[in-house]
């Protein structure tokens, strides 16, 4: 039998002195809750209450037994409508993870306007640009980038991102513009190991991925490092659209090969799919539906 159950048939006898009483109380047959306190009896040893034809009455130990019994069911019941203001009222802590420039720029203003309209909610914005697993390191939603390896978590698509090639307006007046892919062999290349892993870059031509082999000048798995060296005209780099926005609409860097991009990765919102989300989780979700993370 349930424990917590026979408990509380126990406590309501008590609290109304009879059995029939506490039957109607709790919504069951009068046979039912005597089988539960002989059921707790038996469990603990003790006789809890004393039985007549006219009355129930408490023995001592039963008397001691009452008061724990009661702040037992109390914590039980607080415990419950706790988890159930979860799923229904953002509250507790809210763990986010996401890419180091993506998460300044784009996800700790989220998260501000997010904790700003649920001040119940305490938040941890943990910037990275690895792959963190979402259930060892007690993580509640991670941005990424790209295809997703892992099926296990449920995604959501917030947005895109075009991957661009860009240089100096100074270093473009000091060379000549790549016009194709195999034109980068003639230049100088700061390569961006974060992002395109091995020494290639990736292209497409007329619905046909094409792979170009690089001998970069400089390798750094700092996004933002070798989009400083670009700008201070070292080379190009192949970087993510949003990391170059503002660059490019300043005139600092241009974007080069853009009839060979491949096409944009999406940005999406990821978490373990083996547990219902809480309220904190969906409220989140929910605001960064509204972001509009397109950079195509």
């Amino acid at each position: 039998m349930d424990r917590f159950t026979a408990m509380k048939a126990f406590v309501t006898v008590a609290e109304l002195q009879g059995f029939a009483a506490a039957a109607r109380r709790m919504r069951i047959s009068p046979p039912v809750v005597t089988r539960l306190v002989a059921w707790l009896e038996g469990e603990l040893s003790i006789r809890l209450l004393q039985r007549t034809t006219r009355s129930v009455a408490l023995t001592d130990a039963g008397a001691r037994y009452l008061e724990r019994a009661r702040r037992i069911l109390a914590d039980l019941d607080e415990a419950e409508r706790t988890a159930r203001a979860e799923r229904t009222a953002p509250v507790g802590r809210l763990v986010v993870t996401a890419p180091e420039v993506f998460g300044r720029r784009e996800v700790a203003p989220l998260m501000g306007d997010f904790l700003a309209r649920h001040p119940a909610v305490t938040g941890e914005l943990v910037l990275a640009d690895r792959i963190v697993n979402l259930v060892e390191e007690g993580v509640d939603v991670a941005v990424r980038i790209g295809v997703l390896r892992d099926s296990s978590l449920i995604a959501r698509a917030v947005g895109a991102t075009r991957r661009v090639v860009v240089a100096s307006p100074s270093y473009l007046a000091a060379h000549r513009r790549p016009r194709a892919p195999a034109d980068l062999a003639a230049h100088s290349l700061v390569h961006g190991s974060a992002l395109t892993g091995p020494a290639e870059w990736r292209f497409h031509r007329r619905g046909r991925e094409v792979r170009v082999p690089i001998a970069p000048r400089l390798v750094t798995n700092s996004a933002e490092a070798a989009i400083g060296h670009a700008e201070r005209g070292l080379g190009l780099t192949m970087a993510l659209a949003y990391q170059v926005k503002e660059l490019v609409l300043a005139g600092r860097l241009e974007i080069v090969l853009a009839r060979h991009e491949p096409p944009p990765l999406p940005i999406q919102l990821v978490y373990p799919g083996a547990r219902l989300p809480a309220a904190n989780l969906r409220a989140f979700l929910e605001l960064a539906a509204t972001r509009r993370w397109s950079f195509v």
